[in-house]
């Protein structure tokens, strides 16, 4: 490798690293780049990937590390690198270029732009010569026929303005049960009701619609949705897609069984799954969730945690520039490291000698439940169990040898805060309390190092001082973690802090428009369109947190305009809620909330903690809890000498009980009240 380096060598992403010594001129995005552009007449090239992108890593090889390509590149145009984890804002007005102008999205993206950064190309991957073509041609256009580029810019601009817009809707909404059976039953067309998930493939867990499922079913009884459920958990943890060595799971399944993954893992996913089983257990009681659970947490505890307490982002798919390298194997590896036990193991976990994947190669995989081998083989449960977990340890301390794949160390904000929620939701399933002390850890350590001294939030926290100002899911996913937070430690400061993030967040994201979020602050440099980020997707869009979060606080500090706020949004989203309900998830889940209602559970005098302990552990999303020991209005007046549980509706408050099950069998009266 050239000693040479380009700008990219003082930058902190990975990503932008592993592009530091290409021979291309590379730029990371700031003014001294684009004002190189606009000063010399050049063409931009803009490209986005992120580091456990595979096929990002398949260009910068064949491409970007290529002589002749970087001098075509460095010659007639400015090149950008970008690292979409750390600029979302530039990834999703980038990535609606690309959708607008060929209807599909993904990574690498690369777009070229006129010298003053309008858009008038997208793509994705391309080989070296497709890529030298591309390049050539559009140069020559821009020097022949300039007015021809121009033109389409203001097309695409205008385009991306029209795309997310979304006005305020004055006129009252009645949410109802009707309707949202409606969205349901259009809903379940879309999924695979024998291997989970969507229908077809590639397969991505959805988390933010498991969550909306889950919150349904705690309320409603829907057989078909319940076993829905159950069948995409039970086969999500059977597959290739989570590991059955090292716990966690990849990013997505490139067939329809969830056999083979796409090997990267990623911090979100890890968060989001470890919340969604953890309510699944509760829910259920099923322990192959609670295994999973424990397996996913020791997978970030062990691998992604920073010695400070906060969590990297990612492992690559690839070590020694292969797919997946680290995590499969032959028959023969097993054979020889298993001895007498590798005859049941490759039984288990469909291990063959022509191998299950390419060149003879495995991945590990169930298709039936460890208590379906043993009846089948009429041995003792625990013995089976024993055995191959004996041999996953024999196995997994053979692979840590290997050459590990690439960390991504960035420390993201919004992402820490998708694990602190999912570890706390795994401490009320399984009443670990390691897990709420790691929540905790990883908060303090946000708390010192996230905040500006303006109380604004920084969005990496990598190195001595965070950078890049945050974005609104930054805000919106670190609120909702801190409510969540707040609900099982009775620690005000955490509800606190959110409510004044959320009195930032207002100052600076909120369009008086439409009553909705910006992507980013008012404070950040402006660029091609303002976005708000609208739909829900892998991650709920910030602007659905951040409702839910309003709504949330509202009934904390008795805030009639936020509830009100709350409501708006889901208004102003109603329209596109009803006819594409699967991309507006979490929506959904605000609008359970209008449609049931919610339940404040104030608790006061006795032993509060063994009845907190006990009430943590139903599954009841519509109930927010809180202490009369804190000084919030939603506990004002709600004081007692002995233990004391305080249920109230919209502020309106029934007659006090004295006992956790009281209290549950109130809850589940008021349950069946809405339900009639």
């Amino acid at each position: 490798m050239s000693n040479r380096t380009n700008a990219l060598i003082n930058e902190k992403s990975p990503y932008l690293l592993m592009h530091a010594q290409n021979p291309v001129n590379w730029y990371p995005w700031d003014t001294e780049a684009l004002n190189k552009a606009k000063n010399e007449n050049k063409l931009m090239v803009i490209s986005i990937g992120y580091a456990a992108c595979h096929w990002c890593h398949v260009m910068e090889k064949e491409s970007f590390s290529d002589v002749d390509v970087a001098a075509l590149m460095n010659q007639d145009f400015v090149s950008i690198k970008i690292d979409r984890e750390e600029r979302p804002d530039l990834d999703q007005v980038f990535m609606d270029v690309a959708h607008l102008t060929t209807g599909k999205g993904g990574w690498p993206l690369n777009i070229i732009t006129l010298p003053d950064g309008t858009p008038v190309f997208a793509g994705t991957y391309f080989q070296k010569r497709q890529w030298i073509n591309l390049l050539n041609e559009i140069n020559q256009i821009f020097n022949n026929q300039p007015e021809r580029l121009v033109d389409l810019g203001k097309q695409i601009k205008d385009g991306i303005e029209r795309m997310d817009f979304v006005g305020l809707v004055k006129d009252s909404a009645l949410f109802t049960e009707d309707s949202l059976q409606e969205a349901i039953t259009s809903w379940k067309d879309n999924l695979d009701m024998v291997w989970g998930g969507n229908i077809g493939a590639p397969k991505f867990p959805m988390p933010v619609e498991f969550n909306f499922f889950l919150s349904y079913l705690s309320n409603t009884e829907d057989e078909t949705l319940l076993n829905y459920v159950n069948t995409s958990l039970t086969r999500m943890a059977f597959g290739g897609i989570f590991d059955h060595l090292g716990g966690g799971f990849a990013r997505y399944s490139v067939d329809e069984f969830w056999k083979v993954p796409h090997f990267e893992k990623m911090l979100y996913d890890q968060g989001q799954l470890i919340e969604v089983y953890s309510k699944a257990y509760r829910l259920t009681k099923n322990p192959l969730y609670k295994k999973v659970v424990e397996e996913t947490i020791a997978f970030i505890t062990r691998e992604l945690k920073t010695p400070e307490g906060g969590f990297y982002s990612a492992k690559d798919a690839d070590s020694e520039g292969e797919e997946g390298k680290y995590y499969v194997w032959t028959k023969s590896e097993i054979e020889a490291l298993l001895g007498d036990e590798a005859s049941l193991f490759c039984e288990v976990f469909n291990i063959s000698e022509s191998g299950n994947w390419e060149q003879g190669k495995n991945v590990l995989f169930q298709t039936q439940c460890i208590q379906e081998f043993a009846d089948r083989l009429n041995v003792d449960f625990d013995e089976l169990n024993s055995k191959l977990n004996k041999s996953k340890q024999i196995l997994y301390k053979q692979r840590i040898t290997r050459t590990y794949p690439l960390l991504d160390d960035k420390i993201l904000t919004s992402w820490n805060a998708i694990a602190i929620k999912g570890l706390v939701q795994a401490y009320k399933a399984l009443g670990n309390e390691a897990y709420l002390n790691q929540a905790i850890e990883s908060s303090e350590f946000i708390k010192a190092k996230a905040f500006q001294d303006n109380g604004a939030l920084w969005r990496s926290l990598k190195g001595d001082k965070g950078s890049i100002n945050a974005f609104l899911d930054d805000y919106a996913m670190l609120i909702d973690a801190w409510i969540d937070l707040y609900q099982v430690t009775f620690d005000e400061q955490w509800i606190l802090l959110s409510n004044s993030l959320l009195e930032y967040v207002r100052a600076h994201f909120f369009n008086e428009d439409n009553q909705l979020f910006y992507y980013a602050s008012v404070l950040d440099e402006p660029l091609l369109v303002r976005k708000s980020e609208i739909s829900d997707n892998v991650i709920p869009a910030s602007n659905s947190v951040m409702a839910i979060n309003i709504y949330r606080l509202s009934k904390y500090f008795l805030h009639k305009e936020g509830y009100h706020t709350s409501l708006q949004m889901l208004k102003n989203l109603s329209g596109k809620i009803d006819e594409h309900g699967k991309y507006y998830a979490n929506w959904q889940r605000l609008k359970l909330f209008f449609i049931y209602g919610t339940n404040e559970l104030v608790i006061s005098g006795g032993d509060i903690k063994n009845a907190h302990n006990e009430l943590i552990t139903d599954f009841n999303p519509f109930v927010f809890l809180a202490s009369a020991d804190n000084n919030l209005p939603i506990t004002e007046g709600k004081n007692s000498k002995d233990l004391t549980f305080y249920i109230c509706n919209d502020n309106a408050c029934g007659a006090p009980v004295h006992t956790v099950e009281d209290a549950l069998l109130t809850l589940k009266h008021n349950n069946n009240v809405r339900n009639r």
